[in-house]
Protein backbone atom coordinates (compact mmCIF):
# COMPACT_ATOMS: atom_id res chain seq x y z
CA UNK A 1 0.00 0.00 0.00
CA UNK A 2 1.38 3.36 -1.00
CA UNK A 3 1.87 6.24 1.67
CA UNK A 4 0.21 9.50 1.12
CA UNK A 5 3.68 10.94 0.84
CA UNK A 6 4.44 9.01 -1.87
CA UNK A 7 1.09 10.01 -3.73
CA UNK A 8 1.46 13.59 -2.77
CA UNK A 9 5.54 12.95 -4.20
CA UNK A 10 4.40 11.98 -7.50
CA UNK A 11 1.76 14.77 -8.07
CA UNK A 12 4.72 16.84 -7.53
CA UNK A 13 5.93 15.85 -10.82
CA UNK A 14 2.97 16.63 -12.89
CA UNK A 15 2.60 19.94 -10.84
CA UNK A 16 6.05 20.46 -12.29
CA UNK A 17 5.21 19.01 -15.83
CA UNK A 18 2.14 19.51 -16.30
CA UNK A 19 0.90 23.04 -13.87
CA UNK A 20 4.40 24.78 -14.65
CA UNK A 21 6.25 24.40 -17.65
CA UNK A 22 3.57 22.96 -19.73
CA UNK A 23 0.81 25.27 -18.92
CA UNK A 24 2.79 28.07 -19.45
CA UNK A 25 4.20 26.93 -23.28
CA UNK A 26 0.43 25.95 -23.76
CA UNK A 27 -1.20 29.53 -22.93
CA UNK A 28 1.39 32.32 -22.54
CA UNK A 29 3.35 30.79 -25.63
CA UNK A 30 1.82 31.54 -28.90
CA UNK A 31 1.05 35.27 -27.59
CA UNK A 32 4.71 35.32 -25.99
CA UNK A 33 6.14 34.79 -29.09
CA UNK A 34 4.53 37.09 -31.34
CA UNK A 35 3.42 39.74 -29.60
CA UNK A 36 6.80 39.62 -26.85
CA UNK A 37 9.19 37.67 -28.45
CA UNK A 38 8.76 39.38 -32.03
CA UNK A 39 8.52 36.15 -34.28
CA UNK A 40 6.06 36.28 -36.82
CA UNK A 41 3.05 34.29 -36.90
CA UNK A 42 4.29 32.14 -39.70
CA UNK A 43 7.61 31.67 -37.94
CA UNK A 44 5.24 30.76 -34.50
CA UNK A 45 3.09 28.12 -36.62
CA UNK A 46 6.36 26.46 -38.28
CA UNK A 47 8.61 26.35 -34.66
CA UNK A 48 5.17 23.99 -33.41
CA UNK A 49 5.04 22.06 -36.45
CA UNK A 50 8.57 21.18 -36.42
CA UNK A 51 8.34 20.35 -32.95
CA UNK A 52 6.10 18.07 -33.58
CA UNK A 53 7.48 16.27 -36.04
CA UNK A 54 10.77 16.06 -33.36
CA UNK A 55 8.82 14.83 -30.96
CA UNK A 56 7.39 11.65 -33.75
CA UNK A 57 11.08 10.51 -33.41
CA UNK A 58 12.11 11.15 -29.73
CA UNK A 59 8.81 10.25 -27.58
CA UNK A 60 8.97 6.78 -28.80
CA UNK A 61 12.54 6.55 -28.30
CA UNK A 62 12.94 7.68 -25.00
CA UNK A 63 10.12 5.33 -23.89
CA UNK A 64 12.12 3.07 -24.98
CA UNK A 65 15.18 3.72 -23.59
CA UNK A 66 13.53 4.20 -20.40
CA UNK A 67 12.12 0.29 -20.33
CA UNK A 68 15.64 -0.47 -20.53
CA UNK A 69 17.23 2.13 -17.63
CA UNK A 70 18.72 -0.37 -14.75
CA UNK A 71 19.76 1.90 -11.47
CA UNK A 72 20.08 1.79 -8.29
CA UNK A 73 16.93 4.08 -8.44
CA UNK A 74 15.22 1.99 -10.61
CA UNK A 75 14.28 1.96 -14.30
CA UNK A 76 12.28 5.20 -14.61
CA UNK A 77 12.97 7.33 -11.53
CA UNK A 78 16.68 8.44 -12.63
CA UNK A 79 15.14 10.29 -15.23
CA UNK A 80 13.41 12.45 -13.29
CA UNK A 81 16.65 12.91 -10.78
CA UNK A 82 19.18 13.40 -13.31
CA UNK A 83 16.67 15.72 -15.86
CA UNK A 84 15.17 18.41 -12.86
CA UNK A 85 17.99 20.97 -13.67
CA UNK A 86 18.47 21.02 -16.88
CA UNK A 87 14.46 21.06 -17.44
CA UNK A 88 14.44 24.12 -15.68
CA UNK A 89 17.10 25.69 -17.14
CA UNK A 90 16.10 25.19 -20.94
CA UNK A 91 12.69 26.49 -19.65
CA UNK A 92 14.28 30.11 -18.28
CA UNK A 93 16.12 30.45 -21.12
CA UNK A 94 13.41 30.04 -23.69
CA UNK A 95 11.54 32.90 -21.80
CA UNK A 96 14.72 34.90 -22.12
CA UNK A 97 14.02 36.91 -25.09
CA UNK A 98 17.29 38.46 -26.72
CA UNK A 99 18.66 41.68 -28.14
CA UNK A 100 18.65 40.14 -31.61
CA UNK A 101 17.58 41.22 -34.98
CA UNK A 102 14.63 39.12 -36.91
CA UNK A 103 17.31 36.03 -37.85
CA UNK A 104 19.24 35.60 -34.60
CA UNK A 105 15.83 35.41 -32.75
CA UNK A 106 14.63 32.85 -35.13
CA UNK A 107 17.37 30.72 -34.05
CA UNK A 108 17.21 31.37 -30.48
CA UNK A 109 13.57 30.39 -30.58
CA UNK A 110 13.77 27.31 -32.57
CA UNK A 111 17.09 25.51 -30.64
CA UNK A 112 15.72 27.05 -27.56
CA UNK A 113 12.05 25.26 -28.25
CA UNK A 114 13.55 21.69 -29.48
CA UNK A 115 15.78 21.63 -26.72
CA UNK A 116 12.72 21.95 -24.36
CA UNK A 117 10.57 19.38 -25.86
CA UNK A 118 13.68 16.73 -25.61
CA UNK A 119 14.51 17.51 -21.75
CA UNK A 120 10.72 17.79 -21.58
CA UNK A 121 10.57 14.17 -23.00
CA UNK A 122 13.22 13.11 -21.48
CA UNK A 123 11.57 13.83 -18.02
CA UNK A 124 8.36 13.40 -18.61
CA UNK A 125 8.05 9.60 -20.34
CA UNK A 126 9.82 8.25 -17.85
CA UNK A 127 7.49 10.00 -15.11
CA UNK A 128 4.64 8.62 -16.41
CA UNK A 129 5.62 5.09 -16.88
CA UNK A 130 5.86 5.17 -13.38
CA UNK A 131 2.25 4.68 -12.50
CA UNK A 132 2.59 0.95 -14.68
CA UNK A 133 5.42 -0.14 -12.05
CA UNK A 134 4.07 1.65 -8.46
CA UNK A 135 1.44 -0.67 -8.09
CA UNK A 136 -0.31 -3.21 -10.05
CA UNK A 137 -3.72 -2.90 -7.92
CA UNK A 138 -6.24 -0.70 -10.13
CA UNK A 139 -7.72 0.92 -7.79
CA UNK A 140 -4.51 2.75 -6.49
CA UNK A 141 -3.61 3.03 -10.31
CA UNK A 142 -6.65 5.37 -10.39
CA UNK A 143 -5.79 6.90 -7.10
CA UNK A 144 -2.12 8.02 -8.44
CA UNK A 145 -4.07 9.25 -11.35
CA UNK A 146 -5.60 11.20 -8.99
CA UNK A 147 -3.23 12.92 -7.60
CA UNK A 148 -1.23 13.23 -10.46
CA UNK A 149 -3.92 15.40 -12.06
CA UNK A 150 -4.80 17.13 -8.79
CA UNK A 151 -1.13 18.13 -8.41
CA UNK A 152 -1.24 19.56 -12.27
CA UNK A 153 -4.28 21.31 -11.87
CA UNK A 154 -3.69 23.04 -8.45
CA UNK A 155 -0.10 23.89 -9.33
CA UNK A 156 -1.48 25.38 -12.99
CA UNK A 157 -4.04 27.16 -10.48
CA UNK A 158 -1.21 28.77 -8.79
CA UNK A 159 0.47 29.54 -12.13
CA UNK A 160 -1.67 31.37 -13.57
CA UNK A 161 -3.72 33.25 -11.13
CA UNK A 162 0.04 34.59 -9.49
CA UNK A 163 1.24 35.47 -13.70
CA UNK A 164 -0.16 39.26 -13.84
CA UNK A 165 0.18 39.81 -9.92
CA UNK A 166 3.94 38.77 -10.78
CA UNK A 167 4.42 40.66 -13.72
CA UNK A 168 3.13 44.17 -11.51
CA UNK A 169 5.67 43.24 -9.14
CA UNK A 170 8.37 42.46 -11.28
CA UNK A 171 7.44 45.50 -13.14
CA UNK A 172 9.63 47.08 -16.12
CA UNK A 173 8.80 45.83 -20.18
CA UNK A 174 6.83 42.77 -20.98
CA UNK A 175 10.06 41.33 -21.95
CA UNK A 176 11.73 41.65 -18.66
CA UNK A 177 8.82 40.22 -16.91
CA UNK A 178 8.54 37.50 -18.72
CA UNK A 179 12.22 36.55 -18.48
CA UNK A 180 11.97 36.98 -14.78
CA UNK A 181 9.23 34.98 -14.15
CA UNK A 182 10.97 32.15 -16.28
CA UNK A 183 13.44 31.96 -13.86
CA UNK A 184 11.71 31.67 -10.93
CA UNK A 185 9.11 29.06 -12.09
CA UNK A 186 12.32 26.67 -13.85
CA UNK A 187 13.72 27.09 -10.43
CA UNK A 188 10.32 25.76 -8.42
CA UNK A 189 9.56 23.30 -11.87
CA UNK A 190 13.30 21.73 -11.15
CA UNK A 191 12.96 21.38 -7.44
CA UNK A 192 9.59 19.78 -7.85
CA UNK A 193 10.88 16.90 -10.17
CA UNK A 194 13.74 16.14 -8.30
CA UNK A 195 11.36 15.93 -4.88
CA UNK A 196 9.27 13.23 -7.19
CA UNK A 197 12.27 11.54 -8.08
CA UNK A 198 13.31 10.82 -4.60
CA UNK A 199 9.84 10.38 -2.76
CA UNK A 200 8.20 7.43 -5.26
CA UNK A 201 9.34 4.16 -5.48
CA UNK A 202 9.14 1.65 -8.27
CA UNK A 203 7.67 -1.95 -6.66
CA UNK A 204 7.06 -3.79 -9.90
CA UNK A 205 10.05 -4.84 -11.92
CA UNK A 206 9.42 -4.15 -15.84
CA UNK A 207 9.75 -8.09 -17.95
CA UNK A 208 12.19 -6.72 -20.04
CA UNK A 209 13.35 -7.75 -23.16
CA UNK A 210 17.20 -9.25 -23.91
CA UNK A 211 18.00 -6.81 -26.48
CA UNK A 212 16.66 -3.90 -28.49
CA UNK A 213 14.55 -4.66 -31.12
CA UNK A 214 12.00 -2.55 -33.32
CA UNK A 215 9.66 -5.35 -32.54
CA UNK A 216 7.61 -3.57 -29.84
CA UNK A 217 7.45 0.08 -31.73
CA UNK A 218 5.82 -3.09 -34.59
CA UNK A 219 3.62 -4.36 -31.66
CA UNK A 220 1.75 -0.60 -30.49
CA UNK A 221 0.29 -0.50 -34.54
CA UNK A 222 -1.56 -4.09 -33.81
CA UNK A 223 -2.57 -3.22 -30.07
CA UNK A 224 -5.92 -1.63 -31.16
CA UNK A 225 -6.69 -0.44 -27.38
CA UNK A 226 -3.41 1.92 -28.40
CA UNK A 227 -4.65 2.90 -31.41
CA UNK A 228 -8.10 4.46 -29.92
CA UNK A 229 -6.33 5.66 -26.52
CA UNK A 230 -3.35 7.66 -28.44
CA UNK A 231 -5.93 8.75 -30.98
CA UNK A 232 -8.74 10.10 -27.85
CA UNK A 233 -5.15 11.27 -25.95
CA UNK A 234 -4.86 13.77 -28.61
CA UNK A 235 -8.11 14.97 -29.33
CA UNK A 236 -7.84 16.31 -25.50
CA UNK A 237 -5.16 17.79 -26.04
CA UNK A 238 -6.17 19.64 -29.17
CA UNK A 239 -9.09 20.35 -27.03
CA UNK A 240 -7.62 22.03 -24.03
CA UNK A 241 -4.84 23.51 -26.87
CA UNK A 242 -7.12 25.15 -28.60
CA UNK A 243 -8.79 27.04 -25.50
CA UNK A 244 -5.18 27.83 -23.87
CA UNK A 245 -3.74 29.29 -26.99
CA UNK A 246 -6.02 31.52 -28.14
CA UNK A 247 -7.27 32.54 -24.22
CA UNK A 248 -4.74 35.65 -24.67
CA UNK A 249 -5.60 36.70 -27.97
CA UNK A 250 -9.62 36.41 -26.82
CA UNK A 251 -8.95 39.09 -23.81
CA UNK A 252 -6.85 41.14 -25.52
CA UNK A 253 -8.66 41.58 -28.73
CA UNK A 254 -12.43 40.21 -28.16
CA UNK A 255 -12.83 42.16 -24.92
CA UNK A 256 -10.41 45.13 -25.17
CA UNK A 257 -7.45 43.62 -22.94
CA UNK A 258 -7.40 42.97 -19.47
CA UNK A 259 -11.13 43.16 -17.12
CA UNK A 260 -10.81 44.54 -13.73
CA UNK A 261 -13.70 43.46 -11.59
CA UNK A 262 -13.90 44.31 -7.90
CA UNK A 263 -9.76 44.46 -7.79
CA UNK A 264 -9.31 41.79 -9.87
CA UNK A 265 -7.47 41.52 -12.36
CA UNK A 266 -9.04 38.82 -15.14
CA UNK A 267 -6.16 38.79 -17.79
CA UNK A 268 -5.75 35.47 -19.90
CA UNK A 269 -3.74 33.46 -17.39
CA UNK A 270 -6.68 34.61 -14.58
CA UNK A 271 -9.43 33.93 -16.91
CA UNK A 272 -8.50 29.73 -17.39
CA UNK A 273 -7.20 29.78 -13.58
CA UNK A 274 -10.81 29.21 -12.95
CA UNK A 275 -10.84 26.32 -15.14
CA UNK A 276 -7.63 25.09 -13.63
CA UNK A 277 -9.34 25.04 -10.31
CA UNK A 278 -12.48 23.21 -11.31
CA UNK A 279 -10.35 20.75 -13.07
CA UNK A 280 -8.60 20.35 -9.85
CA UNK A 281 -11.57 19.37 -7.80
CA UNK A 282 -12.88 17.21 -10.32
CA UNK A 283 -9.87 15.54 -10.83
CA UNK A 284 -10.27 14.37 -7.46
CA UNK A 285 -13.34 13.58 -7.32
CA UNK A 286 -12.91 11.23 -10.85
CA UNK A 287 -12.26 8.16 -9.52
CA UNK A 288 -15.62 7.88 -7.33
CA UNK A 289 -17.49 9.48 -10.16
CA UNK A 290 -15.86 6.43 -11.81
CA UNK A 291 -17.09 4.18 -9.61
CA UNK A 292 -20.25 5.47 -9.48
CA UNK A 293 -20.96 5.15 -13.44
CA UNK A 294 -19.47 1.65 -13.41
CA UNK A 295 -16.27 1.88 -15.81
CA UNK A 296 -13.75 4.36 -16.90
CA UNK A 297 -15.19 3.94 -20.58
CA UNK A 298 -18.63 5.13 -19.71
CA UNK A 299 -17.29 7.85 -17.18
CA UNK A 300 -15.10 8.98 -20.18
CA UNK A 301 -17.79 9.29 -22.27
CA UNK A 302 -19.80 11.75 -20.21
CA UNK A 303 -17.07 13.97 -19.29
CA UNK A 304 -16.67 14.43 -23.26
CA UNK A 305 -20.50 15.15 -23.71
CA UNK A 306 -20.28 18.15 -21.17
CA UNK A 307 -17.36 19.65 -22.56
CA UNK A 308 -19.26 19.61 -26.19
CA UNK A 309 -22.66 21.52 -24.75
CA UNK A 310 -20.58 24.18 -23.23
CA UNK A 311 -18.30 24.54 -25.49
CA UNK A 312 -20.90 25.14 -28.04
CA UNK A 313 -22.78 27.98 -25.29
CA UNK A 314 -19.64 29.70 -25.08
CA UNK A 315 -20.02 30.54 -28.53
CA UNK A 316 -23.43 32.54 -28.09
CA UNK A 317 -22.19 34.72 -25.37
CA UNK A 318 -22.07 38.30 -26.05
CA UNK A 319 -18.57 39.66 -26.58
CA UNK A 320 -18.55 42.12 -23.64
CA UNK A 321 -16.43 42.55 -20.87
CA UNK A 322 -19.59 43.59 -19.27
CA UNK A 323 -20.39 39.57 -19.78
CA UNK A 324 -17.33 37.83 -18.21
CA UNK A 325 -18.60 37.01 -14.95
CA UNK A 326 -20.96 34.45 -17.50
CA UNK A 327 -17.70 33.74 -19.77
CA UNK A 328 -16.05 32.04 -16.58
CA UNK A 329 -19.25 30.16 -15.81
CA UNK A 330 -19.12 28.49 -19.10
CA UNK A 331 -15.66 28.15 -18.54
CA UNK A 332 -16.21 26.42 -14.58
CA UNK A 333 -18.60 24.26 -16.38
CA UNK A 334 -16.49 23.43 -19.48
CA UNK A 335 -13.70 22.26 -17.06
CA UNK A 336 -16.21 20.01 -15.06
CA UNK A 337 -15.27 17.77 -18.04
CA UNK A 338 -12.11 18.14 -18.51
CA UNK A 339 -11.37 17.55 -14.68
CA UNK A 340 -13.33 13.94 -14.86
CA UNK A 341 -11.51 12.75 -18.05
CA UNK A 342 -7.83 13.76 -17.25
CA UNK A 343 -7.10 11.04 -14.91
CA UNK A 344 -9.30 8.57 -16.26
CA UNK A 345 -6.66 8.85 -19.96
CA UNK A 346 -3.36 7.90 -17.96
CA UNK A 347 -5.30 5.05 -15.55
CA UNK A 348 -6.32 4.05 -19.10
CA UNK A 349 -2.52 3.72 -20.53
CA UNK A 350 -1.82 1.82 -17.53
CA UNK A 351 -4.50 -0.69 -18.34
CA UNK A 352 -3.24 -0.89 -21.95
CA UNK A 353 0.51 -1.29 -20.94
CA UNK A 354 -1.04 -4.21 -18.79
CA UNK A 355 -2.72 -5.47 -22.14
CA UNK A 356 0.54 -5.13 -24.18
CA UNK A 357 3.00 -6.72 -21.16
CA UNK A 358 0.07 -9.75 -21.20
CA UNK A 359 0.15 -10.22 -25.41
CA UNK A 360 3.39 -9.40 -26.22
CA UNK A 361 5.47 -11.36 -23.00
CA UNK A 362 7.36 -8.38 -22.18
CA UNK A 363 7.06 -4.88 -20.57
CA UNK A 364 6.67 -1.73 -23.44
CA UNK A 365 5.44 0.14 -19.78
CA UNK A 366 7.63 3.65 -21.18
CA UNK A 367 7.06 2.75 -25.01
CA UNK A 368 3.21 3.08 -24.24
CA UNK A 369 3.29 5.84 -21.87
CA UNK A 370 5.76 7.47 -24.37
CA UNK A 371 2.45 7.52 -26.46
CA UNK A 372 0.50 9.47 -24.19
CA UNK A 373 3.45 12.10 -23.57
CA UNK A 374 3.59 12.58 -27.50
CA UNK A 375 -0.32 12.66 -27.81
CA UNK A 376 0.22 15.45 -25.63
CA UNK A 377 2.87 17.52 -27.22
CA UNK A 378 1.29 16.64 -30.25
CA UNK A 379 -2.28 18.26 -29.51
CA UNK A 380 -0.75 20.92 -27.89
CA UNK A 381 1.61 22.13 -30.06
CA UNK A 382 -0.35 21.61 -33.33
CA UNK A 383 -3.24 23.24 -31.89
CA UNK A 384 -0.84 26.46 -30.89
CA UNK A 385 -0.01 26.11 -34.03
CA UNK A 386 -3.52 26.14 -36.38
CA UNK A 387 -3.95 28.88 -34.01
CA UNK A 388 -1.50 31.06 -35.44
CA UNK A 389 -1.73 30.06 -39.17
CA UNK A 390 -5.57 30.89 -38.66
CA UNK A 391 -5.31 34.53 -37.59
CA UNK A 392 -2.77 34.89 -40.07
CA UNK A 393 -5.43 34.08 -42.09
CA UNK A 394 -7.94 36.40 -40.67
CA UNK A 395 -5.77 38.94 -40.65
CA UNK A 396 -2.99 39.42 -37.38
CA UNK A 397 0.30 39.79 -39.02
CA UNK A 398 3.40 39.80 -36.30
CA UNK A 399 7.03 40.36 -36.12
CA UNK A 400 10.57 42.38 -35.57
CA UNK A 401 11.10 45.81 -37.19
CA UNK A 402 14.62 44.78 -38.67
CA UNK A 403 15.94 48.13 -37.63
CA UNK A 404 14.86 48.53 -34.25
CA UNK A 405 14.58 44.95 -32.98
CA UNK A 406 10.91 45.99 -31.68
CA UNK A 407 7.72 43.89 -31.90
CA UNK A 408 5.48 45.06 -34.56
CA UNK A 409 1.76 43.67 -34.71
CA UNK A 410 -0.60 44.83 -37.41
CA UNK A 411 -4.25 43.52 -37.41
CA UNK A 412 -5.54 43.96 -41.44
CA UNK A 413 -9.36 43.01 -40.16
CA UNK A 414 -10.19 43.07 -36.54
CA UNK A 415 -13.92 41.94 -37.23
CA UNK A 416 -12.59 39.05 -38.82
CA UNK A 417 -9.96 38.09 -36.03
CA UNK A 418 -12.55 38.56 -33.65
CA UNK A 419 -14.71 35.92 -34.80
CA UNK A 420 -11.93 33.64 -35.46
CA UNK A 421 -10.66 33.68 -32.24
CA UNK A 422 -14.18 33.30 -30.82
CA UNK A 423 -14.74 30.00 -32.89
CA UNK A 424 -11.16 28.88 -31.81
CA UNK A 425 -12.24 29.56 -28.44
CA UNK A 426 -16.08 27.27 -28.92
CA UNK A 427 -16.65 25.63 -31.88
CA UNK A 428 -13.25 24.09 -32.58
CA UNK A 429 -12.90 22.45 -29.27
CA UNK A 430 -16.96 21.12 -29.71
CA UNK A 431 -16.07 19.86 -32.96
CA UNK A 432 -13.09 17.81 -31.22
CA UNK A 433 -14.56 16.70 -28.05
CA UNK A 434 -17.63 14.98 -30.43
CA UNK A 435 -14.62 13.25 -31.81
CA UNK A 436 -13.82 12.09 -28.50
CA UNK A 437 -17.27 10.32 -28.02
CA UNK A 438 -17.24 8.36 -30.72
CA UNK A 439 -13.21 7.34 -30.05
CA UNK A 440 -13.86 6.17 -26.42
CA UNK A 441 -17.15 4.75 -27.23
CA UNK A 442 -15.20 2.43 -30.04
CA UNK A 443 -12.52 1.59 -27.48
CA UNK A 444 -12.16 -2.08 -26.88
CA UNK A 445 -10.97 -2.29 -23.25
CA UNK A 446 -14.15 -2.19 -21.43
CA UNK A 447 -13.17 -1.34 -17.56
Amino acid sequence: MASLKEKIGYALGDAAAGGITWKIMSIAFPLFFTNVFGLTVADTATLMLIARMFDVVTDPLMGSLADRTQSRWGTYRPWLIIGAIPLGLVFALLLYTPDFGPVGKRIWAYSLYLLMMAVYTAVNVPYGSLLGVMTEDDNEKNQFSSFRMVGAYAMGFITLLSFPYLQKMVGGSEAHQYAVLGAGFGVLAAVMTLACGLLTKERLKPVRAEKFSFRPFADLFKNKPWIYLTLIGICTNFFNGFRYAVAGYLLTYCLGGDVTVSGLIINYTVFMTFGEVTCMIFGGVSPKFTEWIGSKRKAFIVAALICVVFSIAFFFIPMDPKYIWVMVAVVILTSIGVGLYSPLLWSMYADVADYATEKNGTSSTGLIFSSGTMAQKFGTAISGSLVALFLGLAGFISGTNPETGETVITITDLDSVKSMVWSLFSIFPAVIALIMVFLIYKYPIKK
